[in-house]
């Protein structure tokens, strides 16, 4: 994952880049052609401004035969000669690669040349004009080494000054979130955030003081309605127990007064445990089992298999269990033996007579498994009211609340079936 700063210079820097690569060489071939263009005008004007000065003179034919001797002689880029009759010379500028006497280097060079017919005393002459264009190169690539150095600074700096203030300017915005990682619902307690200069953090801030004290007088809400639920459905129906009891107890009543009996005693057991899984699900979703302790999983899961003997022999069960060294979880002590009695149960109640249950406890994950015929519906399972069987006396919250306790100590729980067998496991 990428933190905000860099996800925006990435690509800020990407198309500065990308914009330089292109724009340098683009630079250089720009200034090129315009040098190339003012050589070109330089040799038309030098053409066209020796015509006229030559003209002014109003030389005779031998003196301006030895005028334009001398003239090709001091000016080593100018050669002037007069046409043989019949000849003719076109216009021509091209760059030519070649070496002269008056270059003190050995090598060849790069020249802009002009050719062209001039008129003198009327009578037409040849005109060619050589400027050197390696000079003009040296200097684009000067200018352009010399901008790409300016420009590199200007990234740089850019990239700098955005860094720091993009760390400034975001402050607050992590001040924010460290507070808002380190709030917990359960504490009720608001959240302080600092005024800012920058509109738009206010607004968070003040919406998220809103959202905070929402969500504390939801949280008080519920908790007070979970509270109020367990102890005003609890008393009716431990009531309804009481009165069913003594019905029990009266001897005068008949078999179908007495089966009538035993289903209410049937759905009221069922009812109460609905009620208390159900309360105990609100608080597990109100945080409310915040206390955390060191638990020997292998002795506590020793513990449910001992209370829960009796039913592994009523159905005359087989028990398997294999235990690597002893583990120590950091959990919730409550419902870590909560989510180990409900795996236990849902073994037992899905198992066949004489079947069996085994135990695998690694440091990695506890899988509990039982015989079973077919795989169980996947996208079924923990849910909430989902039933295994339906004739089962469950009351469909088993599975889910495992899952949930799972998810409260950030664990994985899971389901597969493999060889006859149906796995449940919970992985650390």
């Amino acid at each position: 994952m990428k933190n905000l700063l860099n996800k925006t210079t990435r690509p800020f820097l990407a198309f500065v880049l990308v914009v330089l690569l292109i724009s340098v060489p683009v630079y250089y071939f720009v200034i090129e052609k315009i040098w190339v263009v003012e050589l070109d005008e330089h040799n038309q004007l030098a053409a066209q401004h020796t015509a006229e000065e030559f003209n002014k003179q109003n030389l005779s034919g031998l003196d301006l035969a030895e005028k334009i001797t001398f003239w090709n002689q001091i000016q080593p880029g100018i050669f002037i000669r007069k046409l043989a009759p019949g000849e003719k010379v076109e216009h021509r500028i091209f760059t030519a690669d070649r070496s002269f006497d008056f270059v003190p280097r050995q090598s060849s060079d790069n020249f802009r040349v002009l050719i062209a017919p001039i008129q003198l005393n009327g009578e037409p002459y040849y005109f060619r004009s050589i400027t050197s264009f390696e000079d003009s190169r040296e200097t684009v690539l000067a200018i352009a080494a010399i901008t790409f150095f300016f420009f590199i600074i200007i990234l740089a700096g850019i990239l700098l000054i955005n860094r720091a203030l993009s760390k400034s300017i975001w402050q607050p915005f992590k001040n924010t979130l460290a507070k808002l990682k380190a709030f917990q619902l359960n504490k009720q307690a608001t959240i302080s955030f600092e005024q800012t200069d920058i509109t738009e953090f206010n607004e968070l801030h003040a919406a998220l003081r809103s959202l905070i004290d929402s969500n504390i007088a939801a949280y008080q809400t519920q908790k007070e309605f979970t509270e109020n639920a367990s102890h005003e459905l609890q008393t009716p129906l431990a009531i309804i127990k009481n009165k069913l009891d003594i019905l029990f107890q009266q001897g005068d009543l008949s078999e179908k007064q007495y089966q009538l009996a035993e289903e209410m005693n049937m759905a009221l057991l069922r009812s109460t445990r609905i009620n208390r899984n159900l309360v105990l699900l609100a608080k597990i979703d109100n945080q409310q089992y915040q206390q955390a302790d060191q638990i020997n999983l292998g002795d506590l899961l020793q513990q449910s298999i001992n209370a829960l003997e009796e039913h592994f022999d009523q159905k005359q069960l087989r028990l398997q269990k294999t235990e690597t060294a002893p583990i120590t979880l950091t959990g919730n002590s409550i419902l870590i033996e909560l989510l180990l009695n409900n795996l236990l149960l849902n073994a037992i109640r899905h198992s066949p007579a004489g079947g069996r249950v085994s135990f695998s406890l690694t440091h990695q994950q506890l899988t509990v498994s039982n015989t079973g015929e077919a795989a169980l519906k996947e996208e079924l399972l923990f849910k909430r009211f989902s039933r295994l069987s339906p004739n089962g006396a469950g009351s469909g919250l088993g599975l889910y609340i495992i899952s949930e306790i799972a998810k409260f100590h950030h664990w994985e729980s899971g389901y597969h079936f493999n060889q006859g067998e149906h796995h449940f496991f919970v992985r650390f």
